[in-house]
């Protein structure tokens, strides 16, 4: 574990520690290349024939059977639903990462580059999120989100999450859309729409996995065992529902797959169950090394893949 040096302060003591160098140089950053989505993408551009609606590797059922049994149309129709999926679960945890920021910053003092960045950072989600509800609008998809009793239960994540957990957490929402997406931005299979928001994100999000990163080391380093453990096992739980909760099962009904069957390929897909854990092993790597993987959890992160 990487313990926090002698000459830190702890969070929020001064406003020229390591916390704030780092939030300046994010603060730059943002000045220097940020995105209005709404100027800078045209949304009344025709869709291309053909094109997919995202990287088809990506797709729950690609390498099964079933995939092989579909119509090119079928596919091109799932992988247009399942990245609007993905979007609305995007759309939801930064809702959640949002709130988390704001009360975390109602307690420091605003005049320093950390809160400076963070309310920056809460600017940048609103944007995102309009971005990826408009995005799954231009293919005429309905809003995609997860379960009711998911979306209830972040409501008790939202409100009790704090330092490293509430930082932790939004990692392994937070890299695996840039993982994902880093593929969507350069596949010339994939309709330009999804291309262009998809790099608006991953250059924007670059800056937010920073900030959370820097605040998951810095907070995981003086946690007690008893607070270590329970951190653990709550960051298992809010990864499983974030990576369960990327495939809505109607986007096979969508797609005219019958869902029991299209839901029991896409459990047993090796292929996608790879992608998932391609899409998470820098979180898993980093949250492992500053003591956040381990005990129970890991059952958890294994159900999900992610292990």
């Amino acid at each position: 574990m990487t313990l926090l040096r002698k000459h830190d302060s702890l969070p929020g003591e001064h406003s020229t520690d390591h916390r704030q160098e780092t939030a300046q140089r994010l603060l730059d950053s943002s000045a220097r290349l940020s995105y209005n989505p709404e100027l800078e993408i045209d949304w009344d551009a025709p869709l291309v024939d053909g094109k997919y609606g995202m990287t088809p590797e990506w797709c729950s059922l690609y390498g099964t059977d079933l995939w092989e049994r579909m119509s090119e149309d079928q596919r091109i129709t799932l992988t247009e639903h399942e990245a609007a999926s993905i979007a609305g679960t995007g759309i939801w945890f930064e809702m959640i990462l949002m709130q988390m920021l704001v009360r975390d910053l109602y307690r420091h003092d605003p005049a320093t580059p950390y809160v400076q960045f963070g309310l920056t950072e809460i600017a940048d989600e609103c944007r995102h999120s309009i971005m990826f509800a408009r995005s799954a609008q231009r293919y005429g998809i309905p809003s995609y989100r997860p379960k009711r009793w998911i979306r209830e239960t972040g409501r008790l994540f939202k409100a009790v999450a704090r330092g490293a957990l509430a930082y932790g957490g939004t990692l392994f929402a937070e890299e695996i859309l840039d993982m994902m997406q880093r593929d969507f931005m350069r596949d010339e299979r994939v309709q330009p729409i999804t291309r262009t928001v998809s790099h608006v994100h991953v250059v924007e999000e670059s800056r937010h996995i920073r900030y959370a990163r820097e605040e998951t080391r810095r907070r995981s380093a003086r946690l007690g065992r008893l607070e270590r453990a329970w951190i653990r096992i709550h960051l298992g739980v809010s990864a499983y529902f974030v990576v369960t909760s990327l495939v809505n099962d109607q986007v096979y009904a969508a797609a005219g797959l019958d869902v029991a069957e299209a839901k029991k390929a896409a459990r047993e897909n090796r292929h996608y169950h790879d992608k998932l854990r391609q899409g998470t092993r820098r979180t898993v790597e980093f949250l492992d090394e500053v003591g956040l993987i381990g005990g129970p959890s890991t059952l958890l992160l294994r159900r999900a893949h992610v292990l």
